[in-house]
């Protein structure tokens, strides 16, 4: 018998133990197993989207980075000079995805930077005591959650044509740290709920300003919840695709929105390159996550150390 079942366990006990971690291991087979076919065919050789006999036989030659080089190549001036300096600029300068990657990490980086200040300020603000309208604000708050992202999409689009800020880089930050804060205030607000509100009592009670106590109290403790809906902010704006479409035209196109293009416009594993990169960068951020939660949870005592 299983070492986590007691030994009174009866037997149908048992089997539910046993079927239920089946169960469970089916739905995560299910959900995984579409991101483990795509991996293998962002190597292959030949630009189909399949599995040939060759890569089913594990043959060498039927692999190939080729996909993962494109994505430094495609769109370049001179993709065959030597690899240098001027290979580099013009790689920087003219590679499709190299662009779309800089514009992703550009608007994502200043969409999180906005988001994740309002969110955490808006947190500090909805955890008041004597906060009036507490649930009328939250609800407001992480609307852009609920509401369906193309409604908020052609929402944004009506109102940014009219303030000028339609296909501007300022207007499509602006639209990802609207949809980036939600997450920033429910991470904040959940990690406020254990905070020990007479810690900022003592520090005022020793002379310290509002402002040194919170910088030196109030967000050093709560600075695993704030990265972590940073990080949060930075995924849904990095993922966005649905706003881009509205409100980008080519010199803001982010990777979601090139790989968009490619599916209808030149089809290529390129894709699938991409998308193997992007599921590297999210497992890293996953990671980065659980690690703030331990700690998190460790701060608060809630886990040994």
């Amino acid at each position: 018998m299983s070492s986590s079942l007691p030994p009174y366990a009866s037997p149908l006990e048992i089997v539910w133990h046993y079927a239920f971690r089946a169960f469970c291991g089916a739905v995560l087979i299910f959900l995984i197993l579409p991101i483990l076919v795509m991996i293998p065919l962002s190597f292959n050789a030949e630009p189909y989207f399949t599995y040939n006999s060759d890569m089913m036989a594990l043959k060498p030659e039927a692999y190939s980075t080729r996909w993962y080089v494109d994505i430094f190549t495609n769109g370049m001036a001179d993709p065959d000079q030597p690899f240098g300096f001027a290979f580099i600029a013009d790689s920087w300068t003219n590679a499709q995805w190299i662009h779309s990657m800089k514009n992703s990490f550009i608007i994502g980086i200043f969409a999180t930077l906005i988001s994740t200040t309002l969110g955490t300020l808006a947190a500090l603000g909805l955890t008041r005591a004597h906060m009036p309208y507490r649930k009328l604000i939250t609800a407001i708050l992480i609307s852009p959650m609920i509401v369906p992202i193309i409604i908020s999409a052609a929402g944004m689009f009506f109102f940014y044509s009219d303030i000028g800020l339609a296909q501007t880089f300022p207007g499509i930050i602006l639209a990802h740290a609207a949809l980036g804060t939600p997450f920033v205030v429910i991470t904040v607000t959940a990690t406020l709920s254990g905070f020990d509100n007479n810690l900022v009592r003592a520090s005022a009670s020793l002379g310290a300003t509002p402002q040194r106590t919170f910088f030196q109290v109030i967000v050093p403790l709560i600075a695993p919840g704030v990265i972590s809906g940073g990080l949060f902010a930075f995924i849904t704006s990095f993922d966005e695709v649905v706003a881009v479409l509205f409100l980008t035209e080519f010199e803001q196109r982010t990777i979601p929105r090139q790989m968009w293009s490619g599916l209808r416009e030149q089809i290529s594993p390129t894709i699938l390159a991409v998308a193997t990169i992007l599921i590297a960068i999210s497992v890293l951020l996953l990671v980065t996550l659980e690690l703030l939660r331990r700690r998190n949870e460790r701060m608060r005592g809630l886990s040994p150390g």
